[in-house]
Order: C-alpha cells, then sequence, then structure tokens
C-alpha cells in the first residue's frame, strides 16, 4: 500500500490525505495547498506518507 501512495500522492494529494487520515484537518489543508499550486499539495501528501501518520 506503500507504493500505491506515493504514486498517488504525485497525481492526487488529497487522495492520500483522505486514505491515510480520513476527513480531517490534513485533508483539508491538502485540498487547500494544492488548489494554490500543486507542488504544496505533493510535498504534504508524500510528508503525510514518509512519516506514517494514522487516524
Amino acid at each position: 500500500m506503500f507504493i500505491v501512495k506515493l504514486i498517488l500522492s504525485f497525481f492526487v494529494p488529497p487522495l492520500v490525505a483522505w486514505l491515510q487520515l480520513g476527513i480531517s484537518t490534513h485533508f483539508w489543508i491538502s485540498i487547500a495547498l494544492t488548489l494554490l499550486g500543486g507542488i504544496p499539495g505533493i510535498l504534504h501528501a508524500l510528508w503525510l506518507v514518509f512519516t506514517d501518520q494514522k487516524a
């Protein structure tokens, strides 16, 4: 599942936040960062995957 989340973080960062933590603050932060330019959203999703945040 790690590889799937890693790949998805480049294409749909909010989906990774939702898969990792559900509808939480990080999900909304990921949406906002993705709308602000994409790269910040990708970095946030990668951070969630690599730090293995759990709900």
